[in-house]
């Protein structure tokens, strides 16, 4: 196939605005037709539990997959759309390069389940796991966009009821700061598909009247003391980018042990999108080196 660059497809990813005055079953049917169109046809084993009665979880597999490692996954969709189901080619993916079995977990959505419902969820799925054969230590969760905010999330539920951390976790591309102290100007110059607007939109679906400095909804404001290890993945030309930046640097104020990979000309969710850009494998390929590298294998 030919290859589009990454700025001719960052073109493309531009010219699909989603619309928030569209019905919420129509945006998420065309987000999730949008990531199917665009990703892998790669497709791991699948099998579907249980969480609660209102949470799913699917178990992805591939052959490669050491039984006694998992990956505990929150899917990007900016808080109102996603799936496991639209992100399974990325799950093959990092099933593949982490040797790891992946657990995905789909996770209530706003604006019909406002915050904080998603991070109770990715609670209820670190117990399950923990409960069903994972033992904490051979858990990492790993989240991307708003999955990766799911993640810190977690963390910080976690240190609150004196559970159990992970070895490490993983954030690629994570929201940390709701507060949209930003620039227009700045947002003109990045090589992004998200706007401001688009990102006031997702806060008012996703926050619904919680304080934006809340640090458990943005985590740029949290005490971050006792986290595990984080590896952390940015794109230089994402609009959070700043963001993440700072939040990467007050984990490191914390004294978390962190690794921040700056991937220069990148823009929000390239991870997800290996059959246009290149990087996109790259950075998969990177953050099953820090799985493995973590469980030791």
């Amino acid at each position: 196939m030919i290859r589009e660059t990454p700025q001719d497809f960052l073109d493309v990813l531009k010219s699909y605005i989603p619309d928030p005055n569209r019905p919420v079953g129509v945006a998420r049917q065309e987000f999730s037709e949008f990531l199917l169109e665009f990703q892998t046809d790669e497709r791991p084993a699948v099998e579907q539990v249980a969480i609660r009665d209102d949470l799913r979880g699917v178990w992805c597999s591939v052959p490669e997959g050491v039984p006694d490692q998992t990956l505990l996954f929150f899917h990007g969709g900016f808080f109102s759309a996603g799936s496991t189901a639209d992100h399974l080619g990325f799950c093959a993916e990092l099933a593949r390069a982490s040797k790891s079995r992946v657990f995905s977990v789909d996770y209530r959505l706003a604006p019909e389940h406002p915050f904080p419902a998603a991070a109770k969820d990715a609670l209820d799925a670190y117990r399950y796991l923990a409960s069903h054969g994972c033992p904490p230590h051979r858990i990492i969760p790993v989240g991307i966009s708003s999955g990766g905010t799911l993640v810190l999330n977690l963390l910080l539920l976690l240190r609150e009821q004196h559970l159990q951390m992970p070895p490490a976790a993983a954030c690629l591309s994570p929201f940390v700061d709701f507060s949209l102290d930003k620039d227009p100007s700045a947002a003109d110059n990045a090589g992004d598909w998200l706007t401001i607007a688009r990102l006031a939109a997702i806060r008012a679906q996703y926050l619904v009247g919680t304080d934006p400095g809340d640090p458990r909804a943005s985590p740029v404001h949290a005490n971050l003391s006792g986290f595990p290890r984080l590896y952390i993945q940015a794109g230089s030309g994402e609009l959070i980018f700043d963001d993440i930046s700072a939040f990467a640097k007050n984990a490191k104020w914390a004294g978390i042990q962190v690794r921040f990979e700056i991937w220069e000309g990148m823009f929000h969710l390239w991870q997800l999108f290996g059959m246009q850009v290149p990087e996109a494998r790259d950075a998969v390929g990177r953050t099953g080196n820090f799985v493995k590298e973590t469980f030791g294998r």
